[in-house]
């Protein structure tokens, strides 16, 4: 990793008045969270139609949940890493204004970051699709590992609360990501390929605003050519190295 990349990174950020962080994958596997489709991700192992799909949930839940359960279990046990701690401290700062991300850990929240907006769900909860009766997913858990799909008191499968293949993305949710894209100024793209449509083309639609582009990942993105900057690197590494820069401060959960 060129320090001039990381200083070039940090440069940026500190002339920035609106910054737009969007974030996947990779900004959660150094918590121990798999990846779907990195060179060892969940999707080279199943196809993602037959066990995460709105059409697999429906026609065999057992096989659903036999991959749910210990995605679920995973996000449970995992806590936030350093770079999701980088970026509360630049939303503290009133850098960053929003984060729009992939992940449905809940982990950015939970490291102090508000504006957050989670185009793919989240695990925090489960709805019936019938009654919209909602359920926290951990009362869920001794269910899940008895094999047994869960179901609501109505007799429907409870879905968990995430955007599974077939399912469209929240509506509002993706105009508030679109909006924030709009008007920034500065775009940090962190631990994503920028391979799933149509979050991809978030920071396209940035581009054509002229907004500053920021890229850290570990392998390449269709968009490196148009970025101001590329870091290939661990984004829990680098991203609290240049906001350490930024802040001038240490990013001391780097120790929990």
């Amino acid at each position: 990793m060129s320090r001039a990349e990381i200083e070039q990174a940090a440069e940026i950020l500190r002339q920035a008045r609106n910054a737009v962080a969007l974030t996947g994958a990779g900004i959660s596997t150094p918590s121990g969270i798999p990846d779907f489709r990195g060179p060892e991700g969940a999707w080279k192992r199943v196809d993602p139609t037959e066990v995460a799909s709105l059409r697999s949930f429906l026609t065999n839940p057992h096989a659903f949940y036999a991959w749910f359960r210990p995605l679920l279990e995973a996000v449970l046990a995992a806590g936030p890493n350093a770079a999701h701690y980088a970026l509360a401290a630049l939303e503290r700062r009133k850098i960053l204004k929003a984060i729009i991300t992939q992940n449905f850990d809940g982990l950015h929240q939970r490291a102090g970051s508000s504006e957050v907006y989670e185009l793919h769900g989240h695990l925090r909860s489960a709805t019936c699709p019938n009654c919209e009766r909602q359920v926290p997913t951990r009362a869920l858990l001794s269910r899940l590992r008895r094999g047994e799909p869960p179901r609501c008191s109505c007799g429907h499968l409870l879905k968990p609360d995430v955007v599974l293949f077939d399912e469209m993305l929240p509506r509002g949710l993706y105009w508030l990501a679109c909006h924030a894209v709009e008007t920034t100024d500065v775009m940090i793209v962190a631990g994503t390929s920028l391979e799933v449509f149509p979050v991809n083309e978030l920071p396209v639609l940035g581009l054509r605003r002229k907004t500053k582009l920021i890229i850290i990942n570990t392998t390449e993105t269709h968009l490196d050519e148009r970025a101001d900057v590329v870091i290939r690197q661990d984004v829990a590494v680098a991203l609290p190295d240049i906001v350490e820069r930024v802040t001038g401060a240490p990013i001391l959960e780097r120790m929990r």
